[in-house]
């Protein structure tokens, strides 16, 4: 077993647990590196500007996951969540990578060709939508 592995797998607490059967990864190495750590926009005074970097959704329930910061080693996340509401919190994403549906169908996914937007143009999408 390579020094590497042994790294990689000590220092991340959290799995993406559906990777197979998604046939796509919820968070890759590339992107993580793209993402500030949680608490970097704590300060920012106009959080429309900050720039959701990754887009994860649920093709069977409508959830949207717009990840603004995240922790590497925890998967700890936070960003705009749409849901039954439009808020910005937390969420985790190894507990998305374990929701299924079916039985074993994953139910949230990674929208593969997401470029980063900032969180003022997806609010004010989702209000023309609305």
């Amino acid at each position: 077993m390579s020094d590497e592995k042994t790294t990689t797998t000590a220092t991340t607490l959290w799995q993406d647990r559906n990777s197979g059967l998604r046939r796509h990864k919820l968070m890759t190495k590339e992107l993580g590196e793209k993402i500030p750590p949680l608490y970097a926009n704590e300060n920012v005074e106009d959080y429309d500007s900050v720039l959701a970097h990754v887009k994860l959704f649920s093709p069977y329930n409508g959830w949207r996951w717009y990840i603004t910061e995240w922790n590497a080693e925890t998967g700890e996340c936070f960003g705009l969540v749409e849901g039954f509401e439009t808020e910005l919190g937390y969420f985790s994403l190894g507990e998305l990578s374990e929701v299924t549906v079916f039985g074993s169908v994953p139910a949230v996914e990674r929208d593969l060709y997401w470029k980063p937007e900032t969180l003022g143009e997806i609010r004010g999408r989702a209000r023309v939508a609305a």
